[in-house]
């Protein structure tokens, strides 16, 4: 998007690429701030932001990897060669993840589903603004995002849930289009003359 692609051009083809075809450059910091500065322009009821960033990268995220992969294996001890490797590699497939935390709980005026909705859309906002600063991007949310035995290991707090953790990276793979639902299957119409 770099090369001044309108919007409405961009969202005709967004594409998620698969994290496994990240490779680097990844974003330094200062780029990292910007894209969650503008990740960060999402709805929020109430402006209480329910919501937190953490940013894994360099060998910190190789060093998680091992921890994840400790765990991965009590849970299934018998895990092939290959799916220790993958366990091994989660947070290293790209140059960068960010994990978009939930802090969504009781509030007086805004529901939690709303909260929740909030650190959904952060997500979405994460990959637009990485792609806005010329670097692909995809939305996981992975099996130690449901295993608060991993939380501690991740930063994530005891009240919180990760919403997904965004990959960012740079490829070398072409943007491969995907089957897209129908709008016959998906809208409903009420009202109207046309």
């Amino acid at each position: 998007m770099k090369s001044d692609i309108k919007l409405i051009d961009y969202l005709a083809v967004r594409r998620s690429i698969p994290a496994f075809q990240m490779c680097e450059p990844g974003p330094e910091k200062a780029e990292i701030e910007e894209i969650l500065r503008l990740a960060s322009r999402v709805p929020d009821h109430g402006k209480i932001a329910p919501w937190r960033f953490i940013v894994y990268r360099g060998q910190q995220r190789a060093d998680l990897g091992e921890e994840l992969l400790k765990l991965a294996l009590t849970a299934k001890p018998e895990l092939s060669e290959e799916m220790i490797q993958v366990e091994r590699t989660r947070l290293t497939r790209a140059p960068v993840v960010v994990a978009v935390v939930s802090k969504a709980g009781p509030h007086i005026k805004i529901p939690e589903w709303e909260q929740l909705m909030s650190a959904g859309a952060l997500c979405l906002n994460v990959i637009l603004a990485a792609n806005a600063n010329g670097y692909v991007a995809n939305w996981l949310t992975e099996w130690f995002a449901y295993d608060e035995r991993a939380y501690p290991l991740l930063g994530v707090g005891p009240d919180e849930k990760v919403a997904g953790f965004i990959h960012i990276g740079s490829t070398t793979f072409p943007a491969i289009e995907r089957p897209r639902p129908e709008l016959a299957d998906t809208v409903t119409w009420v009202g109207g003359d046309d």
